[in-house]
């Protein structure tokens, strides 16, 4: 079988920073000008957290402290089963960012956005709902 009939494993970081949160806009398809969360495919060899870390640089020139363990896996699977469409991804918590913000790979832009403005930003499916599920999850403990 070829890899298009199997699941693709990818990462996305839910980086926290005075009360925001970091996005980037899609720069390519699927989804391109899109706001999302930074991440990406998960390489072969490459665990998980690593794998998020190198993303979340790529894709925005931050590196950041990161919890052991995945948040939420989020399982993507269109309705019309296309092939290389079905994702699961592995959602990291970070926090405290170092570095300087600057969209880079695929991304567009990379900005940090309050809670408040999520409502005024065209995301990808579902990204919203996420970030205010994992914002009180946050809140909670």
């Amino acid at each position: 079988m070829s890899d298009s009939n199997h699941p693709r494993l990818g990462v996305s970081v839910f980086l926290r920073h005075e009360d925001k949160v970091l996005l980037v806009k899609r720069g390519k398809d699927p989804f391109a000008g899109y706001w999302s969360l930074p991440g990406g495919s998960v390489e072969f060899g490459e665990r998980l957290r690593e794998g998020a870390a190198r993303e979340l640089f790529e894709e925005t020139g931050l590196s950041a402290q990161f919890e052991p363990a995945p948040a939420e896996l989020v399982e993507l699977v269109p309705e019309d089963h296309a092939p290389g469409r079905h994702f699961v991804i592995a959602v990291f918590r970070a926090s405290h960012p170092q570095g300087t913000l600057q969209p880079g790979d695929d991304a567009a832009d990379a900005a940090f956005f309050e809670p408040d403005a999520f409502a005024d930003l065209t995301m990808t499916p579902g990204t919203a709902a996420r970030l205010l599920r994992l914002i009180g999850d946050a809140s909670a403990s």
